[in-house]
């Protein structure tokens, strides 16, 4: 029963109105964000109790100071009590010839003996003491007496049946009997009318579909609902919300159970003033829910920040996460104020330096655990209830924010409401852990038919988007409860999780994301039409067919894909996947394709000894150019095909190296510490994606581009190239005074016709088998002088002997470098770009280091987010790079065969 005076319920109750309209304002129009004080029953001074409905300190009132257990007020030393009204009580001085106060505080006598410190009657030991007579009148000086139950004496024996005590306030005053029709429940009468006694004891288990007749409920919710409304009693109140929270804070068209009996008070105090300037928690109502207005979750959860800035660095260092618990057993006492952590929201058992990483701000944790059904049994005879709030810390002027909490299970007439969108949400407050009493149907003694246990308790919180803040909006603890039939309570399990989460809006960054997109998509849109009428000019063809545009579609996905890769960093994932595997074939179709011809335009520089007798003259022969340099360029050639700027084998180890060895992989870690070793006994967080796939790709791309820089090998072939010629000229360019040796070749179409008959007629002698001599001599002999007829033409051209076909030589003009196509269209003659670049590498692997490289990372990537491996990932990337070599050396030593007419048997 709270206690009080008669001038503190007038100072309470004086100004209502006013402050329940200024509590409406600020709802409608600023979201009040529900702060409050912190306080516990040690912050109250001698003269103040702590209410625990307001969990407030409350003043006491005149000649009152506050009982042992700090909940209530008690009249001082050598004062009676008076009742004034059920709830606050008076306190009157002793006079002087009766200066002892009886033990129960409502009377004053003399004593056969000396006063104790606490101003009460002592007897010698054996005695006792009797202060009232056996019709229970106050004597003038204590013995003993029978007590009497009726007026004026009101009395009945205590529980040990040693003295005579007052009724207890509930029952009329004429008499300590409960008659009808007063209606006698809990220990208490009330006034019949007061609360109907129909009401539904039942608990509902939506997930089993059926309800029990709670031997609790039975026994508690008419006492505790009618204690609340009629006398206002703090306990009762409480205790009748626990039962809600057991029902799952569930309302429904049935006003008669816990949820629908506490809603009926909740209304009845409407006209009095709200508790800590909150309109959804009423005066000695415990705070069950904010409200049902549409859309108030969102503007609880989404409004306005924290008052407090979390960060990880500086003077300011702020990463420790305070959650407090107000603790109410299940008959509604207040037992407590508790640090949030293992042992009451954390089921699980586990090391509390892991445990406690869970409220480390940034950490994402999660535990989850089985647990046996006995063992919840032993350890949870009652449930304990819970109402949380994140510290806010301020010193003496400490305060406290309330945890909206989504409870899963609660249903709305029916409708599991809080598994809709947020609009529908029903935001509550308090929550428990283990319910073994309210499954319990004939007594609560006896096994329970149904156990409730928390499957799930996840703590959100959303980072306040556009700030450096470290602000986040108020933390959202979502709760599911599990219901279990108890059926062999020794193999039964549960399984639980806890779980702390952080997220962000990523609504702006989609739409930047998705913009970047758009304008680098069109860039890459008309890049790719400049490479399709570059492309289409060098084959001179001048149709638009299929083909050119299967060409500008292929050239399109890979410069998508480019764009995907440089945007998103790993957003839209598989779609950049997909379009860089499809560049990455294209570009392996077009190097196995290639048009590839060795021209040995060295000319014989000697005769031969032997003569050859010709209409009867002698006549030299010249000496032929030795072919075999064509074939020891030609396995050059074969040799690079595919070797690359970087060595994949050491490109994995590295990477292997620097994410399992150096401990590089925990900087993935969903936590906020950038430590690279960890001890056995921290917890070790899960693993972002975003943070796991921007780890490894840039590691992956630092370390291939690193390589970059060891070694030439194009720049060597060209070297070998012109040693292997000899040319006649100083130095080793075309031109004089130049050592250009690569060029880039816009021919005419003149000579590219010329070049394509030459090639059809030595196709036509490499025909089918049945249509030559299928002799090895013959074939080499055919192939030897379709090289020869090719070379002589090739040679001859780029000796500008055919006027009609002649070239000249020219750098490419800057812009023509950067977009990769030419502007000059070859109409007369044929021109050679220097081409200091070599460019040509372009059709080997090595040209294309950037587009193997984004596909390596991005393939261990992938096999690394798909198995949570880095090894498996890296054996897996080295198969690929084995299997496409494999493919490229085989197609390609077949194209080199075809277009250079160099012997397959002399490659090696």
């Amino acid at each position: 029963m709270a206690t009080g005076t008669l001038p503190s319920v007038v100072s309470r109750y004086k100004v209502p109105i006013i402050t329940l309209f200024l509590s409406v304002y600020i709802d409608i129009f600023d979201c009040q964000q529900f702060v409050i004080p912190f306080k516990s029953p040690s912050d109250c001074s001698g003269e103040e109790f702590f209410d625990i409905s307001s969990l407030s300190c409350v003043s006491c009132g005149s000649n009152q100071l506050r009982s042992t257990t700090g909940l209530s007020c008690i009249c001082k030393t050598g004062y009676q009590t008076l009742i004034t009204d059920k709830t606050f009580i008076t306190c009157q001085q002793c006079p002087t010839d009766k200066p002892a106060v009886i033990t129960d505080g409502f009377g004053c006598v003399r004593c056969p003996g000396s006063l104790s410190d606490e101003g009460k009657c002592q007897c010698p030991p054996g005695n006792i003491l009797v202060e009232r007579d056996t019709n229970g009148n106050l004597l003038d000086e204590a013995r003993c007496e029978i007590c009497n139950g009726n007026t004026p004496g009101l009395t009945v024996p205590n529980y040990s049946g040693d003295k005579c005590e007052r009724c207890q306030d509930s029952f009329i005053n004429s008499s300590c009997v409960c008659n009808p029709p007063n209606v006698l429940a809990g220990g208490l009468c009330f006034p019949s009318g007061s609360l109907s006694t129909n009401v539904n004891p039942s608990v509902n288990y939506a997930q089993l579909k059926f309800s029990v007749q709670s031997a609790w409920f039975v026994k508690n919710l008419y006492s505790s609902s009618a204690a609340c409304l009629v006398f206002s009693n703090l306990t009762a109140c409480q205790a009748l919300g626990n039962m809600c929270v057991m029902n799952m804070h569930s309302f429904s068209s049935v006003s008669i159970d816990a949820c629908g009996l506490f809603n009926t008070i909740f209304r009845s105090r409407a006209a009095l003033s709200s508790t800590q300037d909150i309109s959804y928690w009423r005066v000695n109502l415990p705070w069950l829910y904010y409200g049902d207005e549409p859309g108030l979750a969102g503007r609880v959860l989404q409004t306005d920040p924290v008052p407090i800035k979390f960060s990880f660095r500086g003077r300011n260092k702020n990463t420790d996460i305070r959650l407090l618990a107000a603790v109410y057993n299940v008959r509604g006492e207040f037992l407590r104020w508790e640090q949030v952590g293992a042992g009451n929201l954390q089921l699980c058992p586990g090391i509390t330096s892991k445990q406690s990483a869970a409220f480390s701000f940034g950490t994402a944790y999660q535990e989850s655990c089985d647990l046996s059904v006995a063992d919840l049994l032993d350890a949870h005879p009652e449930p304990l209830f819970y109402d949380v709030f994140l510290d806010l810390g301020g010193g003496e002027n400490r305060k406290l924010l309330p945890l909206p909490t989504l409870v899963y299970n609660q249903q709305y007439n029916g409708r599991l409401i809080n598994q809709e969108s947020m609009k529908n949400w029903y935001l509550s407050r308090r929550m428990f852990v283990v319910d073994t009493l309210s499954g319990r149907e004939k007594s609560t003694s006896s096994l329970p038919k149904v156990i409730r246990v928390v499957s799930n308790v996840k703590i959100r919180f959303q980072l306040v988007p556009r700030t450096q803040d470290g602000q986040v909006f108020p933390p959202l603890m979502t709760v599911t409860y599990r219901d279990v039939p108890i059926t062999d309570i020794n193999t039964q399990t549960v399984t639980t999780t806890f779980a702390v989460e952080y997220e962000m809006d990523q609504n702006e960054a989609r739409i930047k994301t998705d913009t970047a997109i758009g304008v680098m998509a069109g860039v890459a849109l008309i890049y790719s039409l400049l490479k399709t009428v570059s492309w289409k000019r060098r084959i001179a063809s001048p149709l638009i067919d299929a083909e050119t545009l299967l060409k500008f579609l292929i050239f399109y996905a890979g410069d998508l894909a480019n764009v995907f890769f440089a945007v998103t960093v790993g957003t839209g994932l598989y779609w950049l996947i997909f379009y860089k595997a499809v560049q990455f074939l294209h570009k392996l179709f077009m190097q196995v394709s290639i048009d590839v011809f060795f021209i040995d335009w060295e000319r014989p520089r000697c005769k031969a000894n032997r003569t050859v007798q010709a209409a009867g003259e002698p006549k030299r022969d010249p000496s032929p150019v030795s072919i075999w340099r064509t074939y020891f360029v030609a396995n050059e050639w074969n040799e690079i095909q595919t070797i690359r700027k970087i060595s994949p084998t050491f490109q994995i180890m590295a990477v292997l190296f620097f994410l399992e060895v150096l401990g590089f992989s925990n900087l993935a870690l969903r936590d906020p510490r950038p430590i690279l070793q960890r001890s056995s006994q921290e917890y070790t967080p899960s693993y972002s994606i975003m943070l796991r796939y921007g780890l490894s790709s840039t590691l992956w791309l630092c370390i291939g581009f690193l390589q970059h820089f060891i070694e030439d090998k194009i720049r060597q072939f060209v070297d070998l190239c012109s040693i292997s010629n000899e040319s006649l000229c100083g130095q080793r360019g075309l031109l004089p005074n130049s050592d250009t040796q690569t060029f880039q070749v816009s021919l005419t179409n003149r000579l590219r016709l010329q070049y394509d008959r030459i090639r059809e007629q030595i196709g036509r002698r490499n025909g089918p088998s049945r249509l030559m001599d299928t002799s090895s001599a013959n074939q080499f002999e055919q192939r030897a002088r379709g090289y020869q007829t090719m070379n002589h033409f090739l040679g001859s051209v780029i000796d500008h002997a055919h006027p009609d076909m002649d070239y000249i030589v020219r750098d490419k003009l800057m812009f023509e470098r950067v977009i990769g196509m030419e502007f000059l269209e070859p109409s007369e003659k044929s021109i050679f770009y220097n081409d200091e670049a070599h460019t040509f590498s372009d059709v080997l692997f090595y040209g294309n280091e950037a587009t193997l490289l984004i596909f390596d990372t991005l393939f261990f990537c992938v096999v690394d987010l798909g198995s949570q491996s880095f090894v498996l990932a890296a054996v897996l990337t080295c198969v690929q790079q084995i299997i496409f070599r494999l493919i490229r050396n085989t197609l390609g030593r077949k194209n080199l065969v075809n277009k250079t007419l160099v012997d397959e048997r002399f490659l090696i």
